[in-house]
């Protein structure tokens, strides 16, 4: 019998790739290019049409450099913020942002200057007393979230060119912060957290408070990421002719919700949390002055799925595909797992999310199955790969664009993983899988 081919395999790896641990990398939301946060106090962009390093961005961070991320929505600029084990977070500019990396060539006799090609120091953000651990811009560009050992949430707005303001410093949680993430569509952010907990804000009354807090993880939660705002041709709700009532009760439930929540955990788990929509309430932002709104802006998140279990170690980092609904998983124990959420009437072999929960406990100690065993959708394993960075843990995974000249059809994208041995690499998903 012969070997069935790999559902994952490796493209690239990034080039040349760091001496030192490498911790994140965050994908352009608009260019081929990526940047990786890396224990040299440095950033690294990587093209990902060559796969190789365009900059080397250093001089900033004087202890690692924990996690990066591009802000959205700027014109004739790349505008980039990284978040440091010094306690401080920077923010990196370099003109031109706006013009595709690969295609920038300086000519003979150019006599543009070598320093406006690189990405300049713009500001420094001081103000937590530890390390930080995530960083992230709103999806307006409006603000920047940060997050520490220091147990602190702070949020922070951009006035003008280099020129910040704190807004906000949120202190709800017990133990070291390991994440931030915001909503698609709202000005609503999440934080994740050593104390086993999930954590959300929004503004109300010029004040920025805790609005929900969930439990179910049993240990420390590494990484929360929200799904696209809208459904993708891929997508299980996208197809709805011949779908039985109840199913198509569940896609206009999920609409009502709005995106979900994926998070994983120390305890080996991915979990989906879903918002429960108010009756008769709209979940977008609807322009009121939150005086209005204040009296009714507590939310109730709940879980919906934990999914099959994979992992045999801790899981750092899961990412949420916005082109077809795909989830992607790395943790310490080097596997890469990537997940298909299905109509329950499928037939496949994979497992189902009842399975998954046998011996599942939430931290109150209670199995968590009343919201999966009721659910018309299951998730299964559709992809995975041992090893994927040898024998080192993976730090963090997330999806892109693919931007090389193999690309197969237009919206395929491509698995970057990141690792402890300081290497990135990219992998692409066989077709059946990505088109499931």
């Amino acid at each position: 019998m012969s070997t069935p081919t790999p559902m994952i395999t490796r493209l690239s790896t990034l080039s040349p790739p760091s001496n030192s641990r490498t911790w994140q990398t965050a994908p352009h939301p608009t260019q081929p290019i990526v940047a990786t946060a890396c224990s040299d106090r440095s950033v690294r962009i990587y093209s990902l049409t060559s796969f190789t390093l365009l900059h080397a961005i250093t001089g900033g961070h004087k202890r690692s450099v924990r996690s990066c991320s591009w802000k959205p929505h700027t014109q004739g600029q790349n505008v980039l913020a990284t978040g440091s084990f010094d306690s401080s977070a920077g923010i990196w500019r370099k003109d031109d942002g706006d013009r595709l990396e690969h295609e920038v060539s300086r000519e003979i006799g150019d006599e543009e200057s070598e320093d406006a090609e690189e990405y300049q120091f713009s500001c420094i953000l001081d103000g937590h007393e530890s390390e930080i651990k995530s960083l992230t811009w709103s999806p307006s560009g409006q603000y920047l979230a940060t997050c520490s050992r220091d147990k602190s949430v702070w949020i922070w707005e951009e006035l003008e060119d280099d020129n910040f303001e704190t807004v906000a410093v949120l202190q709800e949680h017990d133990g070291d912060v390991k994440c931030v993430a915001w909503h698609p569509e709202e000005d609503l952010l999440v934080s994740s957290s050593y104390d086993d907990t999930v954590r959300f804000y929004r503004e109300d009354q010029d004040d920025w408070v805790q609005v929900a807090v969930v439990e179910g993880h049993g240990m420390t939660v590494w990484w929360v990421e929200f799904e696209g705002g809208k459904a993708d041709k891929h997508d299980f709700r996208a197809q709805r002719e011949g779908l039985q009532d109840t199913q198509l009760q569940h896609i206009e439930a999920l609409e009502r919700s709005g995106p979900r929540l994926a998070t994983c955990s120390d305890d080996c788990t991915v979990r989906i949390w879903r918002r429960k929509p108010r009756e008769g309430a709209n979940t977008q932002n609807s322009g009121m002055p939150s005086i209005i709104r204040s009296a009714a802006i507590d939310e109730d998140w709940y879980q919906e799925a934990i999914l099959p279990r994979a992992h045999d170690r801790a899981i750092y980092s899961v990412s949420w595909s916005r082109t077809t609904g795909l989830l992607v998983s790395a943790g310490s124990d080097g596997k890469i797992v990537v997940y298909k959420e299905r109509w329950r009437s499928q037939e496949s072999n994979g497992t189902t999310n009842g399975a998954a929960m046998e011996g599942v406990e939430g931290a109150d100690g209670a199995a968590a199955t009343e919201e999966t065993e009721t659910s018309p959708t299951e998730w299964v394993v559709v992809a995975e790969i041992f090893s994927a960075h040898d024998v080192f843990e993976i730090n963090h995974v997330t999806w892109a664009k693919r931007a090389d000249k193999g690309k197969r059809w237009d919206g395929e994208e491509v698995v970057i993983s990141t690792g402890d041995e300081g290497e990135v690499r990219v992998w692409t998903l066989d077709e059946a899988v990505s088109r499931l």
